[in-house]
């Protein structure tokens, strides 16, 4: 093993100096400017109202574009669609300026009308959006959807010109502005959806309004955009070309980082996180990441159905011994479901970070009627294809016989395939991650409302439900969070889920690549990116 780091290291050193050598001798002329970036799994599709997973997000962003951007520093919203808004003292109208300039791909202007159409769209009962919730926000959104209105003009949002939108919100909303980058609210073609229907999202159908078109789409192979000439902010977009690559594959993807056919990775494989911590060239990449790593459990399966099951599950883990041994990623324990220090809140941890809490589970398990695990039908994880889920996978199905006795068995499932058995409640434990949308508790502790797009458990707590909703109207910074506090005590006593580390992202990315800045969210703009002449590197 330490052979091979060692020479993947030299090999690496070799390409990455003769890459420098040909950058120093064109010192004078422009890098071209192409981007070719792994996204880890093939998107589902790129219907902004349909996809729900990171891989579809990264893409549609550059795409798309909402009211409002993202500064990619500081995560600030900044003008997108919209060159300015305003904001009435209770906080509950918001009316946005749409820039005159702001044309889709096509050539027709965007309107006030396509975020009117867009977001009604989204919240039609037939789009069936698991993000439909996203736009309860607006007044009477979730009337809407849930079919008890049936009036789509009184919902909260009105064009009062072409180029004005009002929008009327049910209540206060603190990260509001935030929110509107989520793709769930970007504007999407009318006529074009109206003319193609469902294969309106196929490279030869798409309009979009973004930095960037979709120019063709290889499945499992190659997704590639091009700039956009008639996007308003054209002259900022250093790029031309980007090429987006399906790499679930991991130890794929490092070799064509390393033989240069990509400059940014998705991943790091587990196995060489070793070697690539001990990396003094810049190229690994380690930072914070707003996310939690955490196995659903379908509450409507026997044994899952019975909560000392859930609690007794959640205590067998050793959540310490899985992020040193097998995801070693420098993650954090999670002894709770949010993030800590998300937007200053930190939840009680109610969830051990080790096994001191064994002889209770085993309690527990006694007490449901499997003693020892004796008598305990097996249960089977689900996974989407990847190594990393993999073994973790393996590692928890390892911890549960030898700490409870109970039989487990794996399944993995291709990306589209795995997220229908999770939207169908077709698995008992599933493997999931959860990406914060904006960064607020409330993005985490929401995906758990009764019926929720993104609930997919099968939980309901109606005392749960309202708490959320008093989060959504109180003002006051402190007291809100004092109630986000106690749903999540609620999850943590339910426990429809099994949390296990808070997400570290690393990955790998070439020096050449510039404006891919570090932050929370993991949301880098690719208007924002260019590519450079990479600095030289002495090979030692």
């Amino acid at each position: 093993m330490n052979r091979f780091y060692k020479t993947s290291s030299i090999i690496f050193a070799v390409i990455f100096c003769f890459a420098v050598i040909g950058h120093q001798a064109n010192s004078a002329s422009t890098p071209p400017q192409v981007l070719n970036w792994g996204n880890g799994a093939e998107p589902k599709d790129l219907d902004v109202h349909i996809v729900t997973g990171v891989p579809e997000f990264q893409i549609l962003q550059n795409l798309f574009e909402g009211l409002v951007g993202k500064d990619p520093k500081t995560l600030k919203p900044i003008p997108g669609a919209a060159e300015s808004w305003k904001i009435s003292k209770d906080g509950k109208t918001y009316t946005f300026a749409i820039r005159k300039d702001a044309v889709w791909s096509n050539g027709d202007p965007v309107t006030a009308d396509d975020f009117v159409y867009s977001w009604t769209r989204l919240l039609e009962p037939a789009t069936a959006s698991e993000y439909a919730y996203q736009g309860y926000y607006f007044k009477n959104g979730e009337l809407y959807n849930t079919s008890k209105l049936k009036d789509a003009s009184q919902l909260g949002f009105k064009a009062v010109d072409k180029k004005t939108l009002v929008v009327n919100l049910e209540h206060p909303v603190p990260f509001f502005l935030s929110l509107l980058y989520h793709h769930s609210l970007y504007p999407v073609p009318r006529k074009t959806i109206e003319k193609f229907g469902t294969r309106w999202t196929r490279p030869e159908n798409m309009v979009s309004n973004g930095a960037f078109v979709l120019a063709s789409w290889e499945m499992n192979k190659v997704i590639k955009l091009k700039k956009n000439p008639k996007y308003w902010d054209a002259a900022r977009v250093a790029l031309n070309d980007v090429n987006v690559y399906p790499t679930e594959n991991l130890d794929t993807e490092e070799k064509m980082f390393r033989t240069n056919q990509l400059q940014v990775t998705n991943e790091v494989p587990l196995e060489k996180l070793p070697f690539w911590k001990k990396d003094k060239s810049g190229v690994f990449q380690s930072n914070p990441y707003l996310g939690t790593y955490f196995y659903r459990l379908n509450v409507t399966k026997p044994p899952l159905n019975d909560k000392r099951v859930r609690l007794a599950l959640n205590l067998a883990i050793n959540r310490d011994e899985l992020i040193k041994y097998v995801a070693m990623g420098n993650q954090v324990a999670a002894t709770a479901f949010t993030p800590p220090d998300t937007a200053g809140y930190t939840p009680v941890p109610r969830l051990p970070n080790d096994l001191s809490r064994l002889g209770e589970a085993k309690k527990l398990l006694a007490s449901a009627g499997f003693p020892d695990g004796k008598g305990m039908p097996s249960i089977e994880i689900l996974y989407n294809t990847h190594e990393g889920h993999k073994k973790i996978a393996e590692a928890i199905q390892s911890m549960l016989k030898k700490n409870l006795g109970i039989n487990v068995t794996i399944l993995n499932q291709e990306w589209k395939v795995y997220l229908d058995s999770q939207r169908t409640l077709n698995y008992q434990i599933a493997r999931a991650g959860w990406i914060g949308d904006y960064n607020d508790p409330n993005t985490f502790l929401d995906m758990f409302l009764t019926g929720g797009g993104n609930n997919e458990t099968g939980w309901s707590n109606k005392t749960y439900d309202g708490l959320i909703a008093d989060a959504g109207k109180e003002l006051n910074a402190k007291k809100r969070l004092a109630i986000f506090q106690k749903a999540e005590d609620i999850l943590l006593d339910e426990l429809p889920v099994l949390p296990i580390y808070i997400y570290k992202r690393n990955f790998l990315k070439s020096p050449s690549v510039a404006g891919w800045y570090p932050n929370i969210e993991d949301i880098h703009p690719l208007k924002f990116v260019s590519i450079t002449n990479p600095p030289a590197v002495a090979v030692k």
